[in-house]
């Protein structure tokens, strides 16, 4: 059995698929396959069900690539250890980040982060909250860029910034011209959240509490995917909603038929930062990822303490700091 062995089955693990697998590894398909059974014959039992139709673990198998995961973390962080003699961040990062923050962020820190870090080769994958948290237990994405949360098992933390939560209307609308909006305020108004799964609407909900219609009107046969949509059908006259304070500047520039104002609650705002497995080898770099991040905040957020603090851990049950639900 070889790590080489190894990084095959969890190659097949992940996609399901022996031709994208041994593109992943940078081999032909016969030579992945050929490699895989030698593995199988070491161990004496089948690890991969193959048919015509699907790829699949065997029960067996599924044991063995949770094992073969951790070995191969272990086995990088000795190469990180040699790594780390030629600077901070670079080699290969692969980020996820949920789309209620991705098009307000990344802009900020795209150009200035390659100029730091040159060496530093970044891949991006945005997606839903429950979806990054999936690839970050597979070993698919390295860190997290969210709303954190409180989950089952053991992470390690950096929170980087409070975002307040804001309060957009049509333009003329009788909330907008109150200097700030209230959570009884709310009680009235038909709120247009996004799609189930996205974390955002579920903050939303959080600051609402009780006083929340959303469902009501015409959100009861829409739910949208995106800021921009919810914001299109804000500006239409179609009811409110909240949005994070770094997405308004954007979103108000696009639709000028939006009066946005500031929100008064017990829950207004989220706690952003960086989310990554225990076992990562390169904490280091991701606190120095962090830094950086919060070395570019708009002043619409809070930083939270000092730009060179370290990351918190994060347990199942044992919350560190308030918890944003996601």
């Amino acid at each position: 059995m070889t790590l080489t062995e190894l990084r095959y089955l969890v190659a097949v693990a992940d996609l399901s698929h022996f031709g994208r697998a041994a593109e992943r590894c940078h081999v032909s398909q016969p030579t992945l396959s050929t490699q895989l059974m030698k593995l199988e014959e070491s161990l004496g039992v089948p690890l991969v069900e193959r048919t015509t139709r699907f790829v699949t673990l065997t029960p067996i198998g599924a044991n063995v690539v949770a094992h073969a995961r951790r070995i191969l973390e272990e086995a990088d962080q000795i190469s990180e250890l040699v790594r780390h003699r030629h600077g901070t961040l670079t080699s290969v990062l692969r980020l996820g980040i949920i789309p209620t923050l991705s098009p307000y962020i990344l802009p900020l820190l795209l150009d200035q982060l390659h100029q730091s870090f040159p060496e530093l080769r970044l891949v991006l994958r945005e997606d839903l909250t429950a979806n990054l948290m999936a690839a970050l237990d597979a070993h698919a994405l390295d860190v997290l860029l969210l709303a954190l949360p409180e989950h089952p098992g053991a992470y390690r933390a950096m929170p980087l910034f409070l975002e307040p939560f804001c309060f957009a209307c049509p333009a003329g609308h009788r909330l907008s011209n109150r200097p700030a909006v209230t959570e009884r305020d709310l009680a009235d108004e038909c709120l247009l959240l996004l799609d189930e799964g996205h974390c955002l609407r579920d903050q939303a909900l959080a600051v609402c509490g009780e006083q929340s219609r959303e469902g009501r009107g015409p959100s009861d046969d829409f739910r949208a995917t995106s800021l921009e949509t919810i914001c299109e059908m804000v500006a239409a006259g179609l009811g409110c909603t909240l949005l994070p304070a770094m997405a308004v500047p954007h979103l108000t520039a696009r639709h000028r038929r939006l009066d946005v104002r500031p929100l008064v609650a017990a829950k207004a705002d989220r706690r952003i930062g960086l989310l990554w497995r225990s076992s990562f080898p390169q904490g280091e770099d991701l606190e120095e990822l962090g830094r950086f991040i919060q070395g570019r905040l708009p002043d619409s957020v809070k930083r939270i303490g000092a730009a060179g603090g370290s990351a918190d851990s994060v347990a199942a049950g044992r919350p560190q700091r308030r918890q944003i639900p996601a």
